[in-house]
């Protein structure tokens, strides 16, 4: 059971599974003795944060005894001490926030990126690097192609692989995101580039449930096989 919630327009969720990142930070802790609530309830805390943290949150942005309060209201069922139109207008204040900070995130990481050796641009702030070059001809719009591909996030997250699956992709060029469009219809077959994709030219404001969030800046490595 995955529970579920929205916050400011950002969907946060927590497997009650026990999650790798607990027990990375806590493989060397000493042990706390715990009673089962409280096993519960730190368990909870650490999900619930680290949630947070992947969606954009600090520390310094939450007042915990105020989050404390409106968890108890919550699970209690009982009144929100914040009328409907404070709570959308908090949830706004969220939205905003989140938002202008993963733009600020994806900015920055592209502006550093873009001093590495052998990155180059393209318009809209695509970036690139040839790993490998080939001499075969470049795709149309319209053409279908076949390629290899990996997609990280900019922390080095996988959300998709062919080369994992051990079977390459074949789709048409104008089908995917714009910026594996202007990069694709540039590249020739046998090359092998690094893209660098800003989010206005891949998934946006909304991102992709389930892998990527808004305002994602993408990675790939993309091998261009085939033209069919």
């Amino acid at each position: 059971m995955t529970p579920r919630c929205l916050v400011g327009g950002l969907a946060m969720s927590f497997s009650l599974l026990i999650a790798p990142a607990v027990n990375a930070q806590e493989k060397d802790a000493p042990k706390v003795d715990r009673n089962e609530a409280q096993s519960i309830g730190y368990f909870l805390g650490v999900s619930v944060g680290q949630q947070m943290s992947q969606n954009g949150f600090e520390l310094g942005d939450i007042d915990i005894e105020a989050m404390l309060g409106g968890f108890k209201d919550g699970i209690n069922k009982a009144e929100a001490s914040m009328s409907d139109d404070e709570l959308r207008e908090t949830q706004a204040k969220i939205q905003k926030l989140l938002e202008t900070r993963l733009r600020s995130k994806g900015v920055n990481y592209l502006a550093k990126n873009a001093k590495d050796e052998g990155v180059e641009a393209l318009e809209g702030g695509l970036q690139y690097k040839v790993i490998k070059a080939g001499d075969g001809e470049s795709p149309a719009a319209t053409d279908t192609v076949k390629v290899h591909y990996t997609g990280t996030l900019i922390d080095g997250t996988v959300f998709d692989s062919s080369v994992k699956r051990g079977e390459p992709a074949t789709f048409r060029v104008n089908q995917v995101i714009k910026g594996w469009q202007m990069a694709l219809q540039k590249m020739h077959v046998g090359d092998k580039w690094m893209l660098y994709i800003p989010s206005d030219l891949a998934y946006g404001e909304r991102g992709s449930p389930g892998a990527i969030g808004p305002h994602e800046v993408l990675v790939f490595e993309v091998e261009l096989l085939e033209i069919q």
